[in-house]
């Protein structure tokens, strides 16, 4: 008998894997997680049956939430990271000798149980002594924190159930108030090509754009995520995260990355016109 992980990305498209076995379930008071081991995309975590990362293009997702920020910013020390359970996001700033913190705010600590036992490939530093875990709701942790991070990046899932706050008009001036003078705000933004996730892109915009004097879209393509396109949003106090890029800079680093770089860093904020049209029409 043969076993397969579907996904529904809208009620006529759906995405498949076959599945060499289930390795992890469980259910918390928020979600369930499953990690299965899959035939072409190695380990995969699921919450609620949806894709949240897989071992095969997992990198993708994290270099890009990540290494945009900091090389328009390389004088980053302190990083708050919401949700990210897997601990993707984690590993990628701790590549960075010069942070000094990284608070990783998890709502669910299943996620990070889970990761743990199973996806050693994005948990691994997550014991980094840099690295503070809070297991608590993210939306109530940035509440009254005044200029305390250099960063915030919100690794969230999409706007329902426990990261339904992560996309409101509250929490992203909350992120403000908690940046420092030239802070960051880099949250995921769903896609701009199925219907209900360009709604929720759109939203998201609109909601930042009131608050940052600079909000901004980037994009990438990561195949298991529906459509293939994926956007992530930069907001900052001042920073402008291509006019700021000091590409120079960032490759003395020597961060080996597989998909990120600073060539592609400047490519990913030129968006399709279909894109762009919905951005500064709100409509999709």
């Amino acid at each position: 008998m043969e076993l397969w992980y579907t996904e529904n990305h809208t009620k006529n498209i759906r995405f498949s894997l076959k599945v060499k076995e289930q390795l992890y379930s469980q259910e918390s008071e928020f979600q369930k997680v499953d990690v299965f081991d899959t035939y072409e995309f190695g380990r995969i975590l699921t919450i609620d049956g949806l894709m949240m990362v897989t071992q095969k293009d997992e990198f993708i997702y994290h270099d890009m939430i990540v290494h945009v920020a900091m090389a328009t910013n390389p004088n980053i020390k302190s990083a708050l990271v919401i949700g990210g359970g897997d601990g993707g996001t984690v590993r990628e700033l701790t590549r960075y000798s010069f942070i000094e913190k990284i608070d990783m705010v998890e709502i669910d600590k299943l996620v990070v149980e889970a990761s743990k036992e199973h996806l050693e490939f994005t948990s691994k530093n997550l014991d980094d002594p840099r690295v503070n875990l809070y297991f608590e709701d993210g939306v109530k942790f940035v509440e009254g924190k005044k200029q305390e991070y250099d960063v915030i990046i919100v690794d969230s899932t999409d706007p329902v159930g426990p990261g339904e706050g992560l996309f409101s008009t509250e929490f992203y001036q909350n992120c403000y108030d908690a940046l420092t003078k030239n802070g960051i705000l880099i949250n995921q933004k769903e896609s701009p090509f199925y219907a209900r996730d360009a709604k929720e892109m759109i939203r998201a915009d609109q909601k930042i754009k009131k608050i940052f004097p600079l909000a901004m879209t980037y994009q990438y393509s990561i195949p298991t995520y529906p459509s293939g396109l994926w956007l992530f949003g930069f907001a900052s106090k001042g920073l402008h995260p291509v006019k700021d890029l000091d590409a120079d800079k960032w490759n003395q680093l020597e961060i080996k990355t597989k998909y990120y770089n600073t060539d592609i860093h400047v490519g990913a904020f030129a968006l399709p016109t279909y894109v762009r049209e919905m951005i500064e029409n709100g409509t999709y």
